[in-house]
């Protein structure tokens, strides 16, 4: 496990090199509750991406203080994370905080987690213990099929630093259906360093996860992501990068 002098955390600095993300598709009844707690622990902005919604999503991101940037219909959760990384990249920010609309994730927890971007380019914010035993084994099967020693593929918890929003602006990371095992192969195939830091998330609030909506999903997402995998395998994936999950 690796260590490294930590800096004293400054909401102050952070408010003029970081901004958080929020993807969100129909998630009135959380996102503005998000929002204020993201204030609240980071004092940066914050950009809602509201993925298309038929709620109130947008006008409750505006009333907690957000930037809404409204997509005219839905990307899917990576299209809409990229938009707003796209945003991040044009407006000059050097450090991107993607998380969840749906109050799973703790905002206080970000801090130390951006922290992490002095031992590499992308944290992930993970917690494989929420996870089921089906979660588990795809995740198994993931780690064989690509050699990315990640064990939460699926946190949407993440810190990019510059390097790696000018990668994922990029048209060639547009044709990606789901942000985790894609982008994390782009990411590494690229040379980007990848780690894992553990956190504590809450069960979903509202809503359920449009991935694993029903096994119909499910199994969709399983076969796109092997042939992904398998045609990235294919054209050299430049390594395995490994991804330590420190305490």
């Amino acid at each position: 496990m690796e260590s490294a002098i930590v800096k004293p955390y400054s909401k102050a600095a952070a408010a003029r090199k970081l901004v958080a993300l929020i993807p969100a598709r129909d998630e009135g009844p959380t996102v503005a509750s998000v929002v204020r707690d993201v204030r609240r622990h980071l004092n940066c902005p914050v950009v809602v991406i509201d993925d298309g919604s038929s709620d109130d999503t947008g006008e409750e991101a505006r009333s907690a203080g957000a930037t809404v940037l409204t997509l005219p219909f839905s990307l899917g959760a990576w299209g809409a994370a990229q938009a707003g990384i796209r945003y991040a990249a044009s407006a000059g920010y050097e450090v991107v905080v993607t998380l969840d609309a749906d109050g799973q994730h703790h905002a206080e927890s970000i801090p130390a987690l951006v922290h992490g971007l002095n031992l590499a380019d992308v944290v992930i914010g993970a917690c494989p213990e929420r996870l089921s035993w089906a979660k588990h084994l795809a995740w198994a099967y993931f780690r064989w099929l690509t050699g990315l020693d990640i064990q939460d593929f699926t946190s949407g918890l993440r810190i990019y630093n510059r390097r790696a929003i000018e990668l994922l602006a990029e048209r060639h990371a547009s044709l990606l259906d789901y942000q985790d095992v894609g982008v994390l192969m782009l990411l590494s195939r690229r040379g980007l360093r990848i780690c894992e830091r553990p956190v504590a998330m809450s069960q979903r609030q509202a809503g359920h996860s449009r991935v694993f909506s029903s096994w119909f999903a499910v199994s969709r997402y399983m076969l796109q992501t092997t042939v992904l995998c398998i045609a990235r395998i294919g054209n050299g994936n430049g390594g395995r990068r490994r991804a330590s999950l420190a305490s």
